[in-house]
Formats: structure tokens, sequence, C-alpha cells
């Protein structure tokens, strides 16, 4: 059982910045829901994350399966985007190890249901400190400037502090 279901969020922002490799060094297999395939392939073609989703389906590494809890998925419909809604359907039904999410009603309400969540910044911070990346400085700064990333000028402290790269 693949322990690890995804948002539209962390594909296309890891994408944009050239490490959406790292979902595969970590996790091996990754599910995605139909409406994050829509939201990042179909609708987002052109942009970053949508050749490298389609890649990464054709591969096998990630794989695109249905939510069946309708009644749980129109529940979160009515709070969240179709994605986030799917993503953390599939999350419940699938009994994941983790949830990739970014924004954070999202990440609130994976968090009523029990799921362990983390997002681009928390992806960014293992891969520092595991020796993958050898500046989690330059991977932020270049995810708020070129990918359009937001994040707080906190959290942006905080991950700095986490790896040992506190502000010069």
């Amino acid at each position: 059982m693949p322990g690890v279901v995804s948002d539209s969020s962390t594909l296309i922002h890891l994408s944009a910045i050239g490490r959406l490799m790292l979902l595969q060094r970590f996790y091996g297999q990754v599910l995605i829901p139909p409406a994050v395939w829509r939201e990042v392939v179909e609708e987002g073609r052109g942009r970053p994350g949508a050749r490298e989703v389609e890649e990464a389906v054709r591969a096998g590494w990630l794989k695109i399966v249905t939510p069946s809890h309708e009644v749980v998925l129109r529940l979160l419909q009515r709070t969240l985007d179709d994605g986030e809604a799917e993503a953390i359907a599939l999350a419940v039904e699938q009994h994941a190890e983790i949830i990739l999410l970014d924004e954070s009603e999202a990440r609130e309400i994976a968090s009523l249901y029990g799921l362990h969540k983390t997002g681009v910044v928390g992806l960014l911070i293992r891969a520092t400190l595991e020796g993958h990346l050898p500046s989690l400085r330059q991977e932020l700064d270049t995810l708020r400037t070129e990918a359009g990333f937001w994040m707080s000028e906190n959290l942006y402290r905080q991950a700095l502090a986490a790896v040992g790269e506190g502000m010069a």
C-alpha cells in the first residue's frame, strides 16, 4: 500500500524549481487523484509541473487513483478545491502515511482527519538534511522568486534554522 498522496501545489512548485524527483527518491511511489492530474497536466499545459507530472505518471512512480468515498469527498468539496478535496479523501481512504499539501486551510482539514502532512518547505528541509541539496536558502529563494511560492518571513527563518543555515 503506497503511503503518500499529493495535492497539485506540491507537484507544481517542486517542478518549477527542478526538484520533483525528490518525491520519487523519498517515497518510491506517490498517488494523485484525478482532479490533481486535471489541474496540473490538462489545465496547466505549458506551465511548471505539466510535463514533469505527465512524465512521472508514464514512468509509473506517480499513480492516478480515484477516491471512492463519495460522502467524504462531497463534504470536503464544500470547503476546498477539487484537487485538495480529492487528495484528502484519497489519503483517508488509503490510510496514507503522509499527504503533501501546502495550502493552510487544506492542512488544517487534513489534521482533522488525523493525516500527517508536509509540503514543499518540509520536503526541501528533509532533502537538505539528508544531503541531497547543498543550500536550503538557495532553494527557498528560488522557490519564492521563480516559482512564485509565498511563505511568511517567519517560516523562511524557521526553515533555515532547522538545517543550521540561520539568517546572516
